[in-house]
């Protein structure tokens, strides 16, 4: 049974084609107190940052890089657009 929050097979397909998939989580989920320099360069460069960015928003995402944001970012841009 899917429920109407349930996602979707399509609607997470662009996560194969975001380059994090090819470098792995721990650049985009660091240590707490580590930089996320490296996650947002690799951000910068990918063709899915805005869906990511909007997957992150939509789905209220707390932790690790998300279209090249980071969480405090997040939570600043959701202040912003209430």
């Amino acid at each position: 049974m899917h429920s109407d929050t349930a996602l979707t097979e399509p609607e997470l397909a662009w996560q194969e084609q975001a380059l994090c998939a090819q470098t792995g989580p721990d650049f985009f989920f660091p240590e707490p107190g580590s930089s996320v320099r490296e996650a947002k360069r690799i951000c910068l460069l990918c063709d899915m940052r805005e869906t990511c960015l909007t997957y992150a928003l939509d789905n209220d995402e707390r932790f690790g890089v998300w279209g090249g944001l980071s969480e405090k970012e997040r939570q600043s841009l959701r202040r912003e657009q209430a």
